[in-house]
């Protein structure tokens, strides 16, 4: 963003256009010096006053009251001297404007009584009959004056518009890079429970048909390896669906159907279905309403990560049980395993390195103003547990969706 200087004292070629000003303003003297009153025209200590009153002019921008002062100590004398009146009004006309515009209201107001009673002081003492010239005088100063106070305020006004503007811009900056990291941090959370979902799934659906086929050649059990690569061929079906959903996002930042559809809580049997082909025994309980997309989008989300981290760290065959309850204001959802453990070195491979699925639940939970606790389960019982409670913040009463009953855990083969 371009920086406007504002201040007059330090405007680009400032000096160099006040030098030529001075030039101007001289030759303007020397033609009122000439051309009227020719019975005052100054002598030669006249014009070396008058010259010599010109010369401050260059520096009226960075000292003004200097500037002022310097000329009055010149032009004092010159007028003392009877020389002619009007050859240096222009130059004192120019350095009062500047300190008018330049100072304080109350400076500018005791600088021009100053002024004025020192240009009333030398008149009085060369002509104590110059009383038109006085009111000329006068008039001058005082229009000057109030001039200068009128642009300084309006110079002031200009720049209060200019800052609001730039301030505004900068906001404007601040909130689109607020919003970019934002949606990048949204991305980055997809990403990751998208992928760490499937992943894994396609893990322990790999290890599921390589098991078979190692297990006994001889007794081939054909179609449980169809099965087996069936549902691996499903999950990567979803999974290219729901990436492509979120490459959408990057694509086409401002359609309006970008994003798509949000998932929500009419997406949780299909999350417990695929941890049941993943070894889980699942069990799905749902007692809620209808709630904002973006608290039901919060909910699915961290019910698949907690299946995927019960799925990967809960052991062979974990009974995992999601219940998810609306109340007053809040949805309340819980995700609880049994937590024997991996105790299998290929369930050991799969789990790796730690990464970032409890701290992306509790920046879900945060999104829509949540909290979320993950850790232990209490009493000693061995296992897991994952609790969040969402907000749902009053909406326009819909006819609420009947309970969705617990669904029975299935027998595994084998």
């Amino acid at each position: 963003m371009a920086v406007i200087n504002r201040d007059p004292r330090t405007a680009p070629h400032g000096t160099r256009n006040d030098a030529v000003l001075a030039a101007a303003l001289l030759a303007v003297a020397a033609c009122l010096a000439l051309f009227t009153d020719e019975g005052r025209r100054p002598d030669a200590a006249g014009w070396t006053l008058l010259v010599a009153a010109h010369i401050p002019i260059v520096w009226r921008r960075r000292h003004p009251l200097l500037v002022l002062a310097a000329v009055v100590v010149l032009v004092g004398p010159y007028h003392a001297l009877d020389n002619n009146h009007a050859a240096p009004g222009p130059a004192s006309y120019v350095a009062l404007y500047t300190l008018a515009v330049t100072g304080r209201p109350l400076r500018t107001l005791l600088t021009g009584v100053a002024v004025l009673t020192f240009s009333v002081s030398i008149m009085l003492t060369v002509d104590a009959h110059q009383a038109v010239e006085l009111l000329r005088i006068s008039g001058w100063v005082v229009a000057i004056l109030f001039a200068g106070v009128d642009v300084r305020y309006y110079r002031q006004y200009v720049a209060a518009i200019v800052e609001r503007a730039e301030r505004a811009e900068r906001t404007r900056e601040e909130e689109a890079r607020r919003r970019v990291a934002e949606e990048r941090l949204r991305v980055a959370r997809d990403l990751h429970d998208l992928l760490a979902h499937s992943i894994t799934l396609i893990g322990v659906q790999t290890s599921v048909a390589a098991h078979v086929l190692t297990a006994d050649p001889d007794r081939l059990d054909r179609a449980t390896v169809a099965k087996a690569l069936d549902d691996i061929a499903e999950t990567c079906r979803s999974a290219r669906g729901e990436l492509r959903t979120t490459l959408e996002v990057l694509r086409e930042q401002d359609a309006p159907d970008a994003r798509g559809p949000l998932p929500g809580l009419h997406g949780l049997p299909d999350l417990v279905e695929a941890a049941r082909l993943a070894g889980a025994r699942a069990e799905l309980s749902v007692d809620a309403g209808t709630v904002p997309p973006a608290v039901g989008a919060a909910a699915y989300r961290i019910v698949q990560e907690a299946l995927t981290n019960a799925v990967r760290h809960a052991g062979p065959e974990p009974t995992v049980r999601v219940e998810v309850r609306g109340e007053r204001g809040a949805l309340r959802l819980s995700v609880t395993d049994d937590g024997t453990g991996p105790d299998d070195p290929a369930a050991t491979a799969l789990v790796g390195t730690p990464g970032f699925g409890l701290v992306g639940m509790r920046e879900r939970a945060r999104s829509v103003g949540g909290t979320l606790d993950a850790g232990p389960r209490a009493g000693g019982a061995g296992g897991f547990a994952v609790t969040a409670l969402l907000p749902t913040p009053t909406t326009p009463s819909a006819p609420a969706a009947p309970p969705m009953p617990a669904t029975p855990t299935p027998e595994r083969d084998g």
